[in-house]
Formats: structure tokens, sequence, C-alpha cells
């Protein structure tokens, strides 16, 4: 991914905030405000040639400063070691403007905010945002023990802490979020926001969805995802309709791996399928989604794929490219 018209921020501060997660403070170099985000906004952040996803955690009124919170995953391709390992106090980072693909739905008569884990920074800038807008909200904090728990002393601390509950997978049985029950039944005007590793976000929408809750309610950010090639994965061609041109992409490749390999450039990021980077139109041809990104409906309409990691059910896909 190019990051020609990214950023470059200075880190003002890095702290530990729980086992193997740092907060990242970042300033503009030249000490000038930095660009406007809204509650749910994440940045590209690149290092050591690799491109990840962190969401803000800080109050969006602010202009001075981003906050970002890494969590140091053993499974890592590099992303999360290398800020914690390498990024110290002072350096210089490259990273891009706020994008937001979680935003708060403005319209909504409450807001059910769900975090598991790390999943908390961008659910923390929601919160602070609808405590300032006096919005109806509640708030559940999921983390595997108290230790991990990332900003538990300044959301304890906040004007808006009586909106929130704390759970720990370590902790009673009573106090553990019963995700079953809060979604029991679908809430007219109310809107969920989850975000968290895998497995949660999935028993969350997956629950919701089984529930009745309408899709338009349900708001959520995957920032990683197991791209595992299947036994049905095979070759099948793509076409750029801009020149007529096929590339053939064998089983073992992806899309965008087949497009470079032809000279054919397509920007990624996540190259995991959450991010949205690398969306591309389908013209013509039925594609094999492998993403967490688009919605089950978006994924019906099959007029767009992420190239990164999705297929096709068909021998041909017609790209506008």
């Amino acid at each position: 991914m190019s990051m020609a018209t990214g950023l470059d921020v200075r880190v003002a501060a890095k702290a530990t905030e729980a086992l193997d997660i740092c907060s990242f403070e970042l300033v503009a170099v030249d000490g000038k405000p930095l660009p406007a985000f809204s509650a749910g906004s994440h940045v590209d952040v690149t290092i050591g040639g690799l491109t990840r996803q962190y969401s803000l955690c800080n109050d969006p009124a602010e202009t001075h400063r981003y906050l970002i919170a890494v969590l140091r995953d053993p499974a890592t391709r590099g992303g999360s070691a290398g800020l914690h390992e390498r990024v110290q106090v002072g350096d210089v980072i490259r990273i891009s403007a706020p994008k937001n693909h979680f935003a708060l739905a403005h319209d909504a008569g409450g807001h059910l905010l769900l975090a598991g884990g790390i999943g908390v920074t961008p659910i923390l800038c929601m919160a602070e945002r609808l405590a300032v807008m006096a919005a109806p909200f509640e708030m559940h904090y999921c983390a595997r023990s108290r230790e991990r728990m990332a900003f538990h002393d300044r959301i304890a601390s906040s004007r808006f802490a009586s909106h929130v509950q704390f759970h720990f997978d370590a902790g009673p049985a009573a106090q553990k979020f019963d995700i079953a029950g809060r979604l029991a039944e679908p809430m007219p005007g109310v809107h969920v926001y989850v975000c968290g590793p895998k497995g949660f976000m999935e028993a969350v929408l997956s629950t919701a969805r089984a529930q009745g809750w309408p899709e338009a309610q349900l708001h959520y950010e995957f920032f990683s995802a197991d791209v595992a090639p299947s036994a049905s994965d095979d070759s099948f061609e793509v076409q750029l309709a801009s020149s007529g041109r096929i590339v053939v992409v064998p089983k073992d490749k992806t899309v965008v791996q087949a497009l470079a390999a032809a000279g054919v450039e397509v920007q990624t990021s996540c190259e995991q399928g959450v991010c949205g980077t690398c969306i591309t139109r389908v013209l013509s041809g039925t594609p094999d989604h492998k993403d967490l990104y688009f919605t089950p409906e978006e994924h019906a309409a099959n007029d767009q794929f992420t190239p990164c990691c999705s297929r096709s059910k068909s021998s041909r896909l017609v790209l506008d490219l």
C-alpha cells in the first residue's frame, strides 16, 4: 500500500496498559493539529514494510494527539512485535490519515457497545463520544483476566463509568457476559457495536442474527482473520475490463498475487480481507467471498470483492480494473 499521502508522527509517549498491551501517543512532527477523526476511526501504521490498522482510542475532541493501543500477538507476522520492540519515544513513524468504517449511528435510539480484549480501543472512543453527547448507551468489556484489561482504571474513573460493566473469563460465572441473554430480543432503535477477537465477534453477531436483530443495527470491525486454503479452491481467470486482458489465478495464489506477477498492482494493506483497502468492483462472474469486511447482504450482491483473499466460484471474473 502506498503511504505517499500519509502523515509523519512522533511517538510522544509509550506505556504498558496491560499484559502484552502497549499504548502509543502520536503527535505531529511539525507540532500542528492532526486531522480530525470520529469515534470508531483507525489509522494505518507502517512498520518494517508492513501496514497494520489500529483504532484511535482517545477522545475525538482532541486534535493534538492520536492514541493507539497494540496487543503483542504471539502469532504476529511482524506488525505488533515491531511496534512493541522497535518503536520508542521520540521515534518518527508513518501513518495514514484517519479512516472510519465503524462509525456510530447518530440517529440510533440507543447504543450497546461490546468489547473483547484489545477490541476495546474503538469501543472506548465511542463511549467517550456518546458520553459527551449525553446519548443513551451501555458498554460491556470482556477480557480473559484483570491483568489483560487495558484502560480499566481510565474507564472506571471516567464520567461514563456507570454505563460500563466489566467481565472476566477467569472470574465467577455470575459476572461473565451472557451474550445470548443480552441479545435475546431485538430492541427497536438500539444499535450494537462489537470489536474484539474473531471468536467473540462471531459469537455476538451470529447470536444477534439468529434472534432477528436487523443487519442495519449491527456494526463491527475485524482487524485480523485466518485466511486458509480450502479444498474447493481451484484456478480461475480474471479479466481486466479496461483492456480485456486475461490473467490466470492458480489455486495456490491470490488474485492480488497473480495480478502483481502480471504487472498489475492492486493496493493492499491487511491481506486478510478485513480492512477494505483492496476492494474491487466485479462486473461479471460470481466471487467466492472469504473476507470479514462485507455484510451478508453485500456478499449476496456479488458486485465487489476483496482480491487479497477472496476467489471465484465461476471460471472467470471480470473486474473493474
